[in-house]
């Protein structure tokens, strides 16, 4: 294939996927600023290894993966930030952006307080319906982990939230 071709192919697979993977990064990390800064590193990545990934059976699984790849260590980094900073001043109190309803506010604050791979469980399964078997393809997880995750992750949903709420979330969702 031509430089071109190839090219225009990982073009077409940036047009089709960019909005998707900027949701995704946007969900498991909670920043917004961060979203398409990660979606957009992560596609960089994919493009440096194109040649190879364009032959896989789901390059967008992997893609996926390389997100909550990122997203992580863009959390674990944060964390470890935000503990140097608080040896040196106190927190002050988080402000919210933009016009978000009180309900995703909750379910947002609620999300960030699961653990990762709790987190991308829920998100990856509810807010992207994404199959169980899909879901583990971009997590590098086994389809057992899966389903103990989310349910785990839901579990906590219900207690933070509690049960009509969490169910209004899940079924509220759009079919695809």
């Amino acid at each position: 294939m031509l430089l071109d071709d190839t090219s225009t192919e990982f073009h077409d697979f940036f047009d089709r996927h960019y909005a998707e993977l900027a949701r995704l990064a946007h969900l498991l990390t909670g920043e917004a600023d961060a979203a398409d800064d990660l979606a957009a590193d992560a596609l960089l990545a994919l493009w440096q290894r194109w040649d190879r990934l364009r032959a896989a059976d789901h390059p967008l699984a992997y893609a996926r993966g390389v997100v909550a790849n990122m997203a992580r260590e863009r959390i674990r980094s944060a964390i470890r930030e935000r503990r140097r900073v608080l040896l040196f001043w106190t927190r002050s109190p988080e402000r919210t952006d933009g016009p978000d309803v009180a309900g995703v506010l909750d379910v947002r604050a609620a999300l960030a307080r699961l653990p990762f791979r709790k987190r991308a469980c829920v998100v990856l399964r509810h807010a992207f319906d994404l199959s169980e078997k899909d879901t583990a393809a971009a997590l590098g997880i086994s389809v057992g982990t899966v389903k103990s995750q989310t349910s785990k992750g839901m579990a906590a949903l219900e207690r933070a939230l509690g049960a009509r709420a969490v169910g209004e979330l899940t079924t509220g969702r759009r079919n695809r």
